[in-house]
C-alpha cells in the first residue's frame, strides 16, 4: 500500500539517483540539451514543491482542529503555530527556487552543440 509519506521517501530516492546518475557525464549526460531536458523536468518538480508543503501540514491541522494534539511536555498551540509559521516560510522560499529554476531551465534553452568535426555527427 502506498502511503503520502512512502510517496515523498521514493521521490526522495529517485532524486538521490539523479544525483548519483549524473556525477559524471556518459552518453546520455554530456551534451547542453540533456542539461536543458533535466533542468526543465527538475523546474516541474520544484514547482509542485509548494502544494506538496503546505497539504504536509494537513494532517496536523486537521487533529488541532479536533483539539487532539499532543506535545511532549509543550504547548501544543504553540507548536501547531511554529509549524504554520515554518511552514509558511518553507512555501514562500520554494516559490523562490521555483522561479530560479525556471530562469535556469531559459537559459539553458538557447545552448547547444557545434557538432563540426566530430566524428559520432558525421554522416
Amino acid at each position: 500500500m502506498t502511503t503520502p509519506a512512502r510517496t515523498m521517501s521514493q521521490a526522495g530516492d529517485l532524486v538521490r539517483a539523479f544525483n548519483h546518475d549524473t556525477i559524471s557525464t556518459g552518453t546520455d549526460w554530456r551534451f547542453p540539451p540533456h542539461a536543458y531536458d533535466a533542468i526543465g523536468s527538475l523546474a516541474y518538480l520544484v514547482r509542485m514543491l509548494p502544494q506538496a508543503l503546505e497539504q504536509t501540514a494537513r494532517p496536523v491541522e486537521h487533529t488541532h482542529e479536533q483539539g487532539r494534539v499532543t506535545d511532549d511536555g509543550g504547548d501544543p498551540d504553540k507548536a501547531v503555530a511554529e509549524l504554520r509559521a515554518v511552514t509558511a516560510e518553507a512555501v514562500h522560499l520554494a516559490r523562490l527556487l521555483s522561479a530560479a529554476v525556471d530562469r535556469m531551465h531559459s537559459a539553458a534553452s538557447p545552448l547547444g552543440l557545434d557538432t563540426r568535426g566530430l566524428p559520432e555527427f558525421e554522416d
